[in-house]
């Protein structure tokens, strides 16, 4: 099962890498990985996107993240009601002839063009997992030249932050 971990950790060199290295080292799969400032300047908020087989492999997971000295906070947003997103950008190949079904895709989806030339179009859409599939799944047929994709982030819904949890 794939399970999404929040984890606050101090700002420094390698953390990451600690993190990642920890993880693959106990044969447990990073599906998604993503990290960036937090609401504090000194903390990065790293969210993970983990496959493990249940509750018990995810708790080994926590309990050796848990361990590192520059972990401040895991928070298990699965079982939380939360926010999922993902951002991607997709180059299509783009021609006079199918450049209009591809901006009908595009506002169908609700992404965004965010350049065009003579030959190619790259789209900008931000939304699940499963929306960005689909578009991928859709543009197919037009020639993807180029697909790269940020991971999932996530937020709990209401008042209370990661580090309140």
């Amino acid at each position: 099962m794939k399970y999404t971990l929040a984890v606050l950790v101090e700002n420094r060199p390698g953390v990451l890498t600690h993190i990642s290295g920890l993880i693959s080292r106990r044969a447990f799969n990073i599906e998604s990985i993503a990290a960036g400032h937090s609401e504090e300047a000194d903390t990065t908020r790293i969210t993970i996107d983990v496959e493990v087989d249940g509750e018990l492999e995810l708790e080994q997971v926590v309990n050796q993240l848990s361990k590192l000295v520059d972990v401040i906070k895991i928070v298990n947003l699965t079982p939380v009601d939360h926010i999922e997103r993902e951002l991607a950008m997709i180059k299509v190949k783009a021609s006079k002839v199918n450049r209009s079904d591809l901006v009908d895709i595009v506002e169908i989806f609700r992404a965004k063009i965010v350049d065009v030339n003579r030959e190619t179009m790259v789209i900008e859409l931000t939304g699940e997992e499963t929306k960005i599939d689909a578009l991928c799944e859709v543009l197919v047929d037009f020639g993807i030249i180029e697909i790269v994709r940020t991971g999932k982030i996530a937020l709990s819904r209401g008042p209370l932050a990661a580090k309140e949890m």
